[in-house]
């Protein structure tokens, strides 16, 4: 049997929120690292493939390229409708990534309509008339403002989406989403007729996800934040199950290694401080200097895994990263703690360890590549949008791994991580 739902997503950890809440509403879901080569074996004990690119800070038309790879991959496996799933905070590069990756999937798909929300209310981002609200504020006074590629400055979907496509950009409000799945496909009909080829979707419940979802079950493509995916497996006749989210029990000693600079993981990384867990401190200063820091890195954790878990941080306050920036840039500076932080996870896993946290997307990309993992079977869930996966490891053993988008989780998130590992596959 082909699989019913086929995934998109821009980058990994967003990937594993996508998976995560398809599992939690009863779908079987794999999800895999780029677009498996030619030839690849199609997976075929899964409901749902979501396939992980790293694509939302590349150049537009890199961006489009690798995403119609993957439709193509996925519609070769059977996949019933394609969904793009992008950051709840949607966040893109000025010239793109959302709108032009859209209009490509629209094309390809030969399709005139699609709907777009990033709201995801179970961690506070929710879309009410057309505008993000990240908890309590705006987008353009969340933390999110001073992302380092990503700044986002203007919290009206319709026109940061309308500034990156061609074709016209409506609202479906709540006035329409809170009623009823036909009160949503009637809207969808009026746009149509209005010439709009996108829709910004208002959602500010997850009973709004729900009524989304019914609504948009003939749509060849959704875009969307994960939280969508709450709404969608119903309409295969999916119920939530435990079993949809069993992994093996774990193993071997635990690690965290953390390259987000958001708000919210930089309260995570203060609060294990807090803790006097172990803890080493990657500065990017001293890798442009020359040091081996990943070497030391590695030394350090020789001392203290059998007393873990032990956090690998390049987290900083934003005025530390912006004077880093100034410093090397911020594309080199970036790719510098990447590097180093993958390195780290390759010395990490050849000593022992079987259970890693990993905060932030570009970082976690980095870190799946350098460990050779090209698949994941997602698990139960961590905190809202973050789950626990398991991992073969390309000599035979398996890793268990939780890729953490870097605005989620509460300040106990890493090691509370650990304790539900524990409780819930050991």
């Amino acid at each position: 049997m082909g699989i019913r739902l086929g995934c998109i997503a821009d980058d990994f950890t967003g990937a594993t929120d996508l998976a995560n809440n398809l599992v939690r509403a009863g779908m079987r879901v794999v999800q895999l690292i780029d677009v498996p080569p030619d030839g690849a074996q199609r997976p075929v004990d899964a409901d749902a493939v979501v396939i992980a690119l790293k694509s939302r800070t590349v150049p537009a038309a890199e961006a489009v390229e690798a995403s119609l790879r993957a439709l193509a991959w996925l519609r070769s496996a059977g996949a019933e409708q394609i969904y793009f799933k992008y950051c709840s905070t949607f966040d893109s590069t000025p010239a793109g990534n959302i709108g032009p990756v859209t209009e490509a999937l629209m094309d390809a798909l030969g399709t005139d309509f699609t709907i777009a929300t990033p709201a995801f209310p179970d961690n506070g981002r929710t879309v009410f008339k057309g505008h993000l609200f990240v908890g309590d504020v705006l987008l353009s006074e969340s933390g999110m403002r001073h992302h380092p590629l990503t700044p986002m400055t203007d919290p009206n979907l319709v026109s940061v989406l309308g500034a990156q496509t061609t074709r016209a950009v409506g609202l479906i409000d709540h006035t329409v989403v809170g009623r009823d799945a036909e009160a949503v496909r009637a809207r969808i009909d009026d746009l149509r007729g209005q010439g709009a080829g996108i829709a910004i979707a208002d959602a500010v419940s997850n009973e709004d996800l729900v009524r989304l979802g019914a609504a948009v079950q003939g749509l060849p493509l959704v875009t969307a934040g994960s939280g969508l995916a709450i709404g969608l497996p119903a309409n295969w006749g999916f119920t939530p199950s435990h079993a949809a989210a069993q992994l093996p029990p774990p193993t071997g000693h635990r690690a965290v290694i953390s390259g987000s600079v958001s708000t919210a993981t930089n309260r995570q990384v203060l609060e294990f401080l807090r803790t006097g867990r172990p803890a080493f401190s990657v500065d990017p200063l001293r890798i442009a200097a020359g040091e081996d820091v990943s070497g030391r890195a590695l030394a350090f954790a020789e001392s203290h895994l059998a007393d873990g878990p032990v956090l690998f941080y390049s987290t900083a306050a934003p005025e530390a990263v912006r004077t880093v920036q100034s410093k090397l840039g911020a594309v080199e500076a970036g790719e510098l703690v990447e590097r180093t932080l993958a390195r780290v996870a390759q010395g990490l896993v050849e000593r022992g360890v079987r259970q890693l946290v990993v905060a932030g997307g570009e970082t976690s990309g980095a870190v799946v590549r350098a460990l050779g993992i090209t698949g994941l079977r997602i698990g139960p869930q961590i905190d809202p949008g973050v789950p626990w996966c398991a991992a073969p490891l390309p000599f035979g053993d398996t890793l268990h791994i939780a890729l953490k988008s870097g605005n989620f989780g509460g300040p106990a998130f890493f090691t509370d991580s650990f304790a539900l590992l524990d409780r819930e596959v050991s």
